[in-house]
């Protein structure tokens, strides 16, 4: 399918696209070319291939979730500047 310099033009201006006449002239020979490429693939006869989401078989990335023991309160503790009733003691940050 060859593209028309006004059609080139429109996608340009849906995009919001500013183009020099060069860049026009260049993006009708790529964006024909592009278009050409699909028409080859729609004469692919691909009536015996069954529809598949994926190309490779997904498997999840993510690990179980393990629950660890945490640390003794007195560990967590040790080093906190000011302690209250268990807790670390900060300074007030909205009045």
């Amino acid at each position: 399918m060859k593209l028309s310099r006004q059609q080139v033009e429109h996608v340009a201006w849906l995009a919001r696209l500013g183009l020099s006449e060069d860049e026009i002239e260049k993006f009708t020979v790529e964006l024909s070319n592009i278009l050409e490429n699909f028409e080859i693939l729609n004469q692919v006869d691909i009536a015996d291939v069954p529809p598949a989401t994926h190309a490779v078989p997904l498997q999840s990335v993510f690990r179980e979730d393990q629950s660890f023991p945490s640390y003794p309160q007195s560990d967590v503790l040790a080093n906190a500047p000011k302690r209250e009733e268990g807790c670390f003691k900060v300074k007030p940050v909205l009045e």
